[in-house]
C-alpha cells in the first residue's frame, strides 16, 4: 500500500464521516442474474475485534477440554435449543436462542488471507486484500456512498469505536466516511460551539473563509478536506447532539441492552431512528476476561463473560428495534476477523482460524433461518454452502437495496462494489 495515500486516509477518516453447493464452488446465490433486492433501510454492523470463536457461540460442537496435558478439542460449553428447530447455540447465547425465528447465523463465512488481525480486519471490512497504491472502501462507506443518510439532519455513517484505516472511505474520499466516537456519554467530539460563539459569529467567520475556499482546485485532497469541515459545521449544534442523550430513553429499555456496549448499541438503534444509514459498534472498550476475543491461552477463561455481555446486548436490541417496529428496516450484523479452530493451544486457549468461522444477520426484512452453511463435527472444514467475504458483502448489500454489481469509481476507473461477490439467495424472496 502506498504511504502517502495510506496516511491520508488515516487523517481525513475520522473527519467525517436454500441452495446446496459443495465446499469450493464459487458463490451461494446459485445462478447468474439479476441480484435480490431487499428493503432494508439502516445497517447496524457490531464489530467483535479478535476474532469470535464459532465453536464456543453461534456454531457448537460436542464438548471438548481444554484440561490436563491431553487435550480434546470441540466446544468449551454446552449447547442449547432456539426458537428454530434443529438450531442451537452455545448456552451463554440464551437470550438470542429466544429471538433465533429473526436471525441468521452464516456458518460458513472463510477468507485466505493471512490469520492475522490488521490484514483480517481489512479484508473483512473492505472485502478486498490490501493492493499496491489503492486504497479500498469499507462496506459502511460503500454504503453511505450509495445511500447516503436517510435525513439531513445527521451523517450518513458513524462509528462507536476508535478510527482506522480498514473503516474508512478509501478512494471514495472524505464524504463517504464516517463521524465517530469512543464512548457514549458525551457523543462526539468538537460538535458543540463554544458559548461566547453565537450563530451569526459563525456565520461571519464562514463568509471570511469564503474566498479562500473558492481558490481550492477541484477533486484535490484540500477540496475533499473542505468538504468535511462543511459537513462538520453544519452538523454542530445541540439539534444534531440531542440524539445522544441516552439518558433520555425509558430505564427498563436501557436495562435491557446490559452494560457498556449494550448502550453502545441502544445508541445505534438512535441513530438508525435519527436517519443514520450504518453504524459500526465497535466491541473493544472494558473487555470483561481482559484479552477480549483473540483468547489464545490464559485469555479464554472468561470467554464467557464476553458471551453473556455479546448476548444480552444483542438480544435487547432485536426486541428493541421490533418495539420500534425497525427491525424489518434494520439490518443487524455480528461480525469479526476470524475464527478459532477447535484445538486448544499449550495453555488452554485457541489461535486464529479464518477457513471457516461464523458471522450473523438479523432483521433487515431477510427471510431468516436460524442459521445457513454447514460445517463438519469441529467447525473446522465448511461442507455445504461456503460464503465468502465479498459474498458475504454483496449479502448487505443487496439486503440494503443496493447493487452489489455495480460499480465504484477511483477517479476514472471504475471498480465493482464487490470482488465477485454474490449474495446468499436463500436470504430473500
Amino acid at each position: 500500500m502506498n504511504r502517502r495515500n495510506f496516511i491520508t486516509s488515516a487523517l481525513l477518516s475520522p473527519l467525517v464521516f436454500p441452495l446446496t453447493k459443495a465446499a469450493g464452488e464459487a458463490g451461494p446465490s446459485g445462478a447468474a442474474g439479476p441480484s435480490p433486492k431487499g428493503k432494508a433501510e439502516h445497517c447496524i454492523f457490531i464489530w467483535l475485534g479478535g476474532g469470535m470463536s464459532q465453536a464456543d457461540t453461534f456454531d457448537p460442537k460436542a464438548l471438548g477440554d481444554n484440561t490436563g496435558e491431553k487435550k480434546k478439542p470441540g466446544s468449551l460449553y454446552p449447547s442449547i435449543e432456539t426458537a428454530v428447530p434443529g438450531v442451537r447455540l452455545c448456552e451463554h447465547l440464551s437470550r438470542t436462542a429466544k429471538v433465533m425465528e429473526h436471525v441468521t447465523v452464516v456458518r460458513s463465512v472463510n477468507h485466505k488471507v493471512i490469520d492475522e488481525h490488521a490484514f483480517a480486519t481489512n479484508i473483512v471490512h473492505t472485502g478486498r486484500m490490501v493492493s499496491g497504491s489503492t486504497v479500498y472502501p469499507s462496506i459502511g462507506s460503500i454504503v453511505a456512498h450509495g445511500r447516503g443518510a436517510a435525513s439531513s439532519e445527521v451523517p450518513a455513517y458513524i462509528l462507536i469505536g476508535y478510527p482506522n484505516v480498514s473503516r474508512g472511505p478509501g478512494f471514495l474520499g472524505a464524504k463517504s466516511g464516517y463521524l465517530y466516537l469512543t464512548e457514549t456519554a458525551s457523543g462526539p467530539a468538537g460538535f458543540s460551539r463554544p458559548e461566547h460563539l453565537d450563530a451569526p459569529r459563525v456565520a461571519r467567520r464562514q463568509e471570511l473563509l469564503k474566498p479562500a475556499i473558492e481558490q481550492i482546485p477541484a477533486k484535490s485532497l484540500l477540496a475533499d478536506y473542505e468538504e468535511t469541515q462543511r459537513e462538520a459545521l453544519r452538523l454542530a449544534g445541540p439539534s444534531f447532539l440531542r440524539h445522544f442523550q441516552i439518558a433520555n430513553e425509558p430505564a427498563a429499555v436501557r436495562e435491557s441492552y446490559g452494560g457498556e456496549f449494550g448502550q453502545r448499541c441502544l445508541l445505534a438503534r438512535k441513530l438508525v431512528q435519527a436517519g443514520v444509514r450504518f453504524v459500526e459498534v465497535s466491541h473493544n472498550l472494558n473487555f470483561l476476561n481482559g484479552s477480549g476475543w483473540d483468547v489464545h491461552n490464559e485469555g479464554i477463561r472468561n470467554q464467557h463473560l464476553l458471551i453473556q455481555e455479546l448476548d444480552q446486548a444483542l438480544a435487547g436490541l432485536i426486541v428493541d428495534l421490533k418495539t420500534q417496529h425497525l427491525l424489518d428496516k434494520t439490518l443487524i450484523v455480528v461480525a469479526t476477523e476470524f475464527g478459532r479452530p477447535p484445538e486448544f493451544d499449550a495453555r488452554g486457549g485457541r489461535g486464529h482460524q479464518g477457513s471457516t468461522f461464523s458471522m450473523v444477520l438479523a432483521g433487515g426484512g431477510l427471510r431468516h433461518c436460524g442459521a445457513y452453511g454447514t460445517t463438519d463435527e469441529l467447525s473446522k472444514k465448511i461442507l455445504e454452502n461456503p460464503v465468502s467475504i465479498p459474498d458475504f458483502h454483496a449479502t448487505i448489500l443487496a439486503a440494503l437495496g443496493m447493487d452489489p454489481k455495480n460499480d465504484l469509481k477511483d477517479g476514472s476507473r471504475p471498480v465493482p462494489s464487490t470482488d465477485g461477490g454474490a449474495p446468499i439467495a436463500a436470504l430473500f424472496g
